[in-house]
């Protein structure tokens, strides 16, 4: 058997066991990334004896696994749930990830005797919330919007100043007055151009009647990653942009939206758990265990002290009761983040780096298990359960090639308002007709006469200038009923 036959076999029985890991961790009630860096460690030279040790390669790998994470959860994210909780984001995201730096750093050099930029380097590299762990978390928690919009904006920016802080403290150039610009800079640059290219990518996906519905999550997903590039060539944050070029795409009128969502999905669950295994085949068991005391005194500097009073200062504005502080202080999960960032000064021969990529494998591991798995009984304790919220009705949209129309898929969810409702009562503006009702694994031509029911698809056409007011009209048919427009209630996000 030749080396790519071989590698191809264990690498697809590798993403087969990760992908039956999910549901094993689901029961357990387990972060599913523990078994996948369980998976890289039992692959590696402990288990099965592959020996893998090239930092520079799994810096770049990791970067671009980060990278399909952030434009997942910047495609996923709905800008309706997160716009409350924009400012207290911005602010977790950047000012809580100074102050962050600033005390970790600041506790390791007199805990550890670590010099100053050696010890302000271990504080870059631990400020930054994990992306995935926080999407694949808080998603299956029932907490508050703003809470959930806080957290998820916070794992989804704040990787960029991390990233911007660790390179500039692993490099040998002195610090200078002008770093505050430069963080400035890169921050603001990487966000116009997010913005900039999902807009355009927005448009011209409007525009392009593609001849394959799985061209245009492929279309997406490359935006999002010519934004992280664009950023990187401009010295801005790549990172930024590629999450913010995700949102703009994510919460646009894009044809294919649902199946360019799943495929989001599936890609960034890939790279999870490529990721993830990956981090656990270049870890060293041998090499951990004198990692450990560094490992924990950081963590709990980190746990106890920096992330309780970087979310007290940055959220003191916007007036959060205290419980909500405390959740947040809870919620600052790490995961592959910082073993990435970790790799950038090994890579470039910082001394002590295989000391700190160590501790942080060992951290991120001890972390995950403490707070993984409480953060539902916390939210419990301090009454911040908001209950199940129920789900959106889903609409797809498809453009109908040559003609001046478009072809949206309606899929009615369990709970929803528009079950019962008449089809003459839905009352589509004009240009927009219903020409298709799936039932119970049967299709018919509706009536004005047919009642709706959930679970019914129902596929309807309509013109490119009736097509925004047809799915307005849509979804406020399913948060309000028949009775919509006179109870004032839109159906725009």
């Amino acid at each position: 058997m030749d080396d790519l036959t071989l590698t191809l076999g264990i690498g697809a029985a590798v993403l087969l066991l990760a992908v039956l890991a999910v549901r094993v961790s689901t029961r357990l009630g387990l972060p599913s990334l523990l078994l996948y860096l369980a998976l890289g460690v039992l692959v590696g030279e402990a288990g099965l004896g592959i020996e893998f040790a090239n930092a520079e390669l799994t810096q770049s790998l990791g970067l671009a696994a980060l990278v399909m994470i952030l434009a997942e959860g910047g495609l996923t994210t709905r800008w309706s749930e997160v716009k409350p909780a924009l400012w207290p984001g911005i602010a977790l995201s950047t000012v809580a990830v100074g102050l962050s730096i600033g005390i970790t750093g600041a506790a390791l050099h007199y805990l550890l005797d670590f010099d100053w930029r050696l010890a302000l380097l271990w504080g870059a590299v631990l400020a930054s919330t994990d992306a995935a762990a926080v999407f694949s978390v808080l998603r299956n928690l029932s907490v508050t919007r703003r809470l959930v919009g806080s957290l998820e904006l916070e794992s989804g920016i704040n990787d960029a100043p991390s990233y911007i802080a660790v390179v500039l403290l692993a490099s040998t150039d002195p610090v200078t007055w002008s770093l505050p610009l430069v963080l400035g800079y890169e921050l603001l640059a990487g966000a116009v151009l997010g913005v900039g290219l999902g807009w355009l990518g927005v448009h011209a996906l409007r525009r392009a009647a593609l001849p394959a519905t799985g061209l245009y999550p492929l279309a997406t997903v490359a935006v999002c990653f010519l934004a992280f590039a664009a950023g990187q060539g401009a010295h801005a944050s790549g990172l930024l942009a590629a999450y913010i070029a995700g949102l703009v795409l994510g919460n646009s009128k894009l044809p294919h939206r649902s199946d360019t969502v799943s495929f989001a999905e599936g890609m960034g669950w890939l790279a999870q758990i490529g990721l993830f295994v990956l981090l656990g085949l270049f870890a060293s068991p041998s090499r951990l265990l004198d990692a450990l005391v560094p490992g924990l005194v950081a963590g709990a500097v980190l746990t106890l002290l920096a992330r309780p009073i970087s979310v007290l200062v940055s959220t003191a504005p916007f007036r959060m009761p205290w419980r909500e502080q405390v959740f947040l202080s809870w919620a600052g999960l790490r995961g592959a983040v910082p073993i990435v960032l970790a790799m950038i000064p090994l890579s470039q021969g910082v001394p002590g780096a295989q000391q700190l990529v160590d501790a942080v494998f060992v951290l991120v591991i001890v972390l995950t298990l403490i707070q993984g798995t409480t953060l539902g009984a916390l939210a419990k304790v301090l009454k911040l359960d908001g209950g199940a919220r129920p789900k959106g009705v889903d609409v797809d949209v498809a453009t109908l090639d040559e003609i001046d129309a478009e072809l949206l898929q309606v899929t009615i969810p369990t709970g929803s308002k528009l079950h019962g409702v008449y089809l003459s009562e839905l009352r589509l503006p004009p240009g927009a007709t219903v020409s298709l009702v799936a039932r119970a694994g049967g299709a018919f031509t509706p009536l004005s006469t047919t009642r709706l029911q959930e679970l019914d698809q129902v596929l309807v056409v309509a013109t490119q200038d009736a097509r925004a007011a047809t799915e307005s009209r849509i979804r406020a048919v399913d948060r309000a009923g028949r009775f919509a427009k006179w109870k004032g209630v839109s159906g725009d996000n």
